[in-house]
């Protein structure tokens, strides 16, 4: 069975960063193509990065490219997404797939970035 874990959300002033991190279980981590999505209050999932198994491959939104990076640690079975110089516009439930769609996925966690 998926299950995955997110975590590192917080409220955090803009230009603030933030870690997010997910602990996956019940599946070959290391072998499977990772994502993170969020959704911003009142709108629809939108897709923020994705890594690649094996080439650990990165892909990005326009919106966040050069702020945040995604990694994972396949010793741990940990997914990451390091967000720098944050803006209000990324304010949103961050979750983390499994995959390159959007699900399955975790619980979520909030991010606010608010002054």
């Amino acid at each position: 069975q998926v299950q995955l874990v997110e975590s590192g959300g917080d409220l955090v002033q803009p230009g603030g960063s933030l870690r997010l991190s997910c602990a996956a279980s019940g599946f070959s981590f290391s072998f499977s193509h990772m994502s993170w999505v969020r959704q911003a209050p009142g709108k629809g999932l939108e897709w923020v990065s994705r890594i690649t198994a094996g080439d650990v491959t990165t892909f990005y939104v326009d919106s966040v490219k050069g702020r945040f990076t995604i990694f994972r640690d396949n010793a741990k079975n940990t997914l990451y997404l390091q967000m720098n110089s944050l803006k209000p516009e990324d304010t949103a439930v961050y979750y983390c797939v499994k995959g390159f769609g959007t699900s399955p996925r975790g619980q979520g966690t909030q991010v606010t970035v608010s002054s």
